[in-house]
């Protein structure tokens, strides 16, 4: 197998290639669909190209599927609800998954008053960054969480949330507590001295999470992808040796198989630990102390 420029094969270009953006969709052997390309708009000395990308494709798309699912399920709940009866199939199977999201992310890690309040959205975090991570190992699929762009957005709107959502809850004295926080046992100087000298790393925190958020999501789903294409790869490698060839397709067969159901539980891990981790950092600021 050579590469695209009709040189050897060579497994980085293909890796950068799979996980890599790119302004057309890519459906080979069978045909690509080149995206349209806007003129980047400029705002002062900084250039902005809006144009769609293959990520951008995806990440619509997980967006129109996370709402298919959701309203389905809530029709199929409401026609159970109004015949007197438990949702079953599809819409059972949906609901037992919504009141595991609600009860025992957002309400057990936010609290019975504010819970239900911001249960909306960690539900729309787990099921839109799970569904993003399952696009990427589907035949000719990108996972758009394989984008620092996006994680990095889907970060900044947990940051916003959980900064404006406490100052809302606590007032602006009870949020000025939070960045200068009250040392139990040490009053007068002393005390006022600490709460000032804690007020940059508690600063610093609340940008660490977020960042910490973006950071583990893009890593993790990334190399995921990096490693199943490099063990794709040894099979091209090594297909031009006639006695390695068979061994080497079915050993690698196998643990490309091992490691794409791996993969799978990672993308549900990875949309579990980024909605619970967002309820938790919901959660904490609500509370003063």
């Amino acid at each position: 197998m050579r590469s695209e420029d009709g040189g050897p094969f060579n497994i980085s270009e293909m890796i950068f290639h799979h996980t890599g953006d790119a302004h057309e969709l890519d459906f080979q052997p069978l045909f690509t669909i080149p995206l349209p390309h806007w003129e980047p708009v400029h705002i002062g000395s900084l250039v902005v190209d809006l144009s769609p990308t293959k990520h951008v494709v995806f990440l619509i798309l997980a967006a129109v599927l996370t709402f298919l699912l959701l309203k389905l399920a809530s029709i199929g709940v409401a026609r159970a609800r109004r015949e007197g009866r438990a949702p079953r199939g599809f819409a059972g199977f949906m609901e037992m998954f919504v009141l595991w999201v609600r009860q025992d992310m957002a309400i057990a890690n936010i609290g019975h008053e504010s819970g239900a309040r911001y249960a909306p959205l960690v539900m729309t975090f787990f099921f839109f960054i799970l569904i993003c991570n399952i696009l990427g190992l589907m035949p000719w699929g990108a996972s758009p969480t394989g984008n620092l762009a996006v994680t990095g957005a889907l970060a900044i709107l947990a940051f916003l949330v959980i900064e404006i959502g406490g100052m809302l809850k606590l007032g602006f004295k009870g949020y000025m507590g939070t960045i200068f926080p009250k040392i139990p046992g040490m009053d007068g100087a002393m005390g006022l001295v600490m709460s000032v000298a804690l007020a940059p790393i508690e600063i610093l925190s609340k940008f660490v999470k977020p960042i910490a958020l973006a950071i583990r999501l893009f890593g993790n789903m990334l190399a995921g992808h990096f490693v199943i294409l490099s063990l794709f790869g040894i099979v091209f490698m090594f297909g031009s040796i006639e006695y390695f060839r068979w061994g080497i397709g079915t050993v690698t067969a196998a643990v490309v198989l091992g490691v794409m159901a791996l993969e799978l539980f990672v993308a549900f891990l990875q949309a579990y630990v980024f909605a619970l981790l967002s309820a938790v950092f919901i959660g904490l600021m609500q509370h003063e102390h």
